[in-house]
């Protein structure tokens, strides 16, 4: 149960951020340009430096729900949720994307642990500034929806299969959609 009285129905930040729909718009934007936005990362990819985060810091919701937006941005097999729990040993990732996982589990254990070594190995793999920059953003901005989500103790359906939807929704539509009005 909740810390506070937010919709029962609603799992995750799906109910805190009806609960205080003013600060949903920002956060989901905040995912919104992270997530989906330009960038030179793809979309799944950048959804599974947030599942791996979330992972990292034991919140399941948010793992399991950005573990399957980016499973549906490579074709829907949710098993990849399971993958990312395992550190991705048989998924098909770039030297660079691996420095970069690499990069947001020391952000996850605290922003000083990233050192000019991890940041040199990720250049040597080809990753930019800006590659860098929002590897950083995206896993300190899950920090924080992570210890937001757990924070409160809101609830979370333990079944991978229980976030499909979600999952497809974040990938195709957006987190803007999710902002209640």
């Amino acid at each position: 149960m909740a810390h506070i009285a937010v919709n029962a129905q609603l799992p995750g930040i799906v109910g805190l951020l009806h609960f205080r729909p003013e600060t949903a718009a920002p956060l989901n934007l905040l995912a919104e340009i992270l997530l989906r936005g330009e960038s030179t990362l793809t979309r799944g990819e950048r959804e599974i430096i947030a599942s791996y985060v979330s992972h990292k810091n034991e919140c399941h919701f948010c793992h399991t729900s950005h573990g399957a937006a980016a499973a549906h941005h490579y074709g829907g097999d949710l098993t990849l949720i399971d993958e990312i729990k395992a550190g991705l040993p048989n998924t098909d990732l770039s030297p660079k994307m691996r420095a970069l996982l690499d990069i947001a589990a020391q952000v996850q254990r605290g922003g000083l642990h990233v050192t000019k070594e991890h940041i040199d190995k990720a250049r040597q793999q080809g990753a930019t500034d800006r590659e860098l920059h929002d590897t950083v953003l995206i896993a300190a901005a899950f920090c924080m929806y992570n210890r937001y989500v757990d924070g409160l103790a809101t609830w979370a359906p333990r079944d991978n299969a229980a976030y499909n939807d979600m999952g497809r929704m974040l990938a195709f539509d957006g987190y803007t959609q999710a902002t209640p009005k």
